[in-house]
């Protein structure tokens, strides 16, 4: 998979490369789905929810950019899987996934496999992890249609922002936002994506 699927398709950072090694997706996915779990599409992983392609997660895991320091907050738990990969690379990870049968199933999933430095929380991702901010990283695995101010005023000075953005299953891009040291946000688009949407609001 990683070879033939991530590095022919120009991901080479070592450190994710690794880190798409060390992760067993096929303990990420449904049972039905463990024959196709190291193929290069999403899966269903139930409530109309999916875990990405190996390459896209590769992909936005480099896009990301994250070091060992870094605490990282992700939008979009799903089953897991990006938050295993996510917990090799940085210190800390608080992911938030709204779906509650999959945040609790996912929470115990990462337990159980020994990735200790993540935290999962069931809730509203637009609204992120207040308690916890600010985070040099945020990542969200599903895609709003405009990217949460909340999320952005989480984000550290310095820190980065990697999003699917766009209308509900149409002509959405992966959005790369960078904020410098005075507080001055950029953004620019790097891909054409196609993610499932964002569920939730931006007010409680």
């Amino acid at each position: 998979m990683v070879r033939e699927q991530i590095a022919a398709r120009d991901v080479a950072d070592e450190r994710v490369l690794v880190a798409m090694r060390s992760v067993p997706r096929h303990l990420f996915v449904p049972d039905e789905a463990v024959g196709e779990a190291y193929s290069d599409y999403p899966l269903s992983i139930g409530s109309g929810q999916t875990i990405s392609q190996p390459y896209i997660v590769a992909y936005m895991s480099e896009l990301l950019d994250v070091v060992e320091t870094h605490k990282v907050l992700e939008i979009g738990t799903g089953s897991g899987y990006q938050a295993a990969v996510l917990s090799l690379l940085a210190g800390s990870v608080y992911s938030i996934e709204i779906v509650e049968e999959l945040g609790r199933a996912a929470a115990s999933r990462l337990q159980q496999l020994g990735y200790e430095n993540v935290e999962v929380r069931i809730g509203n991702g637009y609204l992120g992890w207040p308690e916890e901010a600010p985070f040099d990283r945020i990542m969200l695995t599903a895609a709003p249609e405009v990217i949460p101010p909340a999320l952005i005023e989480q984000l550290s000075p310095g820190g980065r922002l990697v999003a699917p953005v766009g209308p509900v299953y149409s002509a959405q891009e992966l959005v790369v936002v960078d904020k410098d040291a005075s507080g001055k946000v950029e953004s620019r688009a790097v891909l054409p994506v196609r993610f499932v949407p964002m569920v939730g609001r931006s007010q409680p």
